[in-house]
């Protein structure tokens, strides 16, 4: 089932949301007063934003925009700075310098909140209480919740339902956080890393889920240092590294960018340097892994060098050691700062 927003006009009361308030196409939060029209204006808007820890420079002059319906992937390593932007859309900070907007307004003032869902990285659930109790608390804060039983069976949990979370594993309270960012119908959710420490069924759960959400036209800013991850669910992908984005396009587009072959040889010549080489990697055997964008180029420039190889082998390179190799090139001539923590 899918996890579908109601779009009928309710009694408005406090905290209640209608049609004229909120517009689950754009995402209008109720409200909140900026100006111009839901159509125009972005979901999630980060305009310069820098944030700092001490010294520790945790995002540097960064800009976002997110639309309406879009299904966003922050992809970087950790400590890159995506739960710190995160962190500053959803308001629990505010930037040093630049301005975040949330449907428009301050992410900080409860009235832009009303539409958001949101799963941290990490989720204190009390542990006496069981799962169904957990989803009714939480439901009961929305004007038109996800019924808890259709909730619990989309992400396979109806079977925990009478269980206490505190005898939960560690995956299985993750997929009851990210139900919980969907209980009350928003019109947006961030996902903090949503899928770490899951198994490949639950993670693939999620992603089903996720993916029901953003086809009823909901809006998705995910976190993840797994390439496989974004590549499954986004349709768009900003590159973070040190605090500093360093690609922002189509998921196609960051593939294509990052799509490099491994090269691995046998040669007693060092060949790191070649021409067409963006790193390399050498066992004390004597094998060499050679990372290229261009592998038939490479190897006719090892034939025609004269070059004495053998047990030549041809792979492609992993997302994630094409991605490393991204983030290592595009970072070369910007400051590093770090901080030795979750950022």
């Amino acid at each position: 089932m899918n996890v579908s927003r109601t779009r009928t006009d309710r009694a408005a009361g406090p905290g209640t949301r209608t049609d004229a308030d909120t517009r689950t196409e754009t995402g209008t939060a109720a409200g909140a007063a900026p100006s111009g029209t839901a159509a125009d204006r972005p979901v999630v808007a980060a305009d310069h934003v820098t944030r700092r820890f001490g010294q520790v420079v945790a995002l540097d002059d960064v800009s976002l925009t997110v639309g309406a319906g879009e299904l966003v992937g922050l992809l970087g390593p950790n400590g890159a700075g995506k739960s710190t932007l995160l962190s500053l859309v959803s308001g629990q900070r505010k930037p040093d310098a630049g301005t975040v907007r949330l449907f428009g307004g301050d992410p900080r003032d409860a009235r832009s909140r009303v539409s958001l869902g949101i799963t941290p990285q990490e989720t204190g659930l009390p542990a006496t209480l069981k799962v169904r109790e957990v989803v009714d608390f939480v439901g009961g804060h929305y004007p038109d919740p996800v019924p808890t039983g259709e909730l619990l069976d989309q992400f396979g949990l109806t079977e925990l339902a009478g269980r206490q979370t505190g005898a939960m594993s560690g995956g299985q309270k993750r997929r009851l956080a990210v139900a919980l960012a969907l209980v009350g119908r928003p019109a947006v959710v961030l996902l903090d890393e949503p899928t770490t420490g899951l198994d490949v069924g639950a993670r693939q759960t999620l992603w089903d889920a996720i993916r029901a959400y953003h086809a009823d036209g909901g809006t998705v800013l995910l976190t993840s240092h797994y390439l496989e991850e974004v590549q499954a669910l986004a349709e768009r992908v900003v590159v973070i590294d040190q605090g500093v984005v360093r690609a922002d396009d189509s998921l196609d587009a960051i593939l294509r960018r990052v799509a490099l072959r491994r090269v691995v040889v046998r040669s007693t010549t060092d060949l790191a340097a070649w021409p067409g080489v963006v790193r390399s990697e050498r066992a004390a055997d004597g094998r060499q892994e050679l990372y290229t964008p261009d592998a038939d180029a490479l190897v006719r420039e090892l034939v025609t060098s004269g070059v004495d190889f053998h047990d030549l082998e041809i792979r492609g390179a992993s997302l994630e050691e094409a991605f490393e190799q991204m983030v290592a090139r595009d970072g070369a001539s910007t400051p590093t700062t770090t901080d030795g923590g979750r950022r």
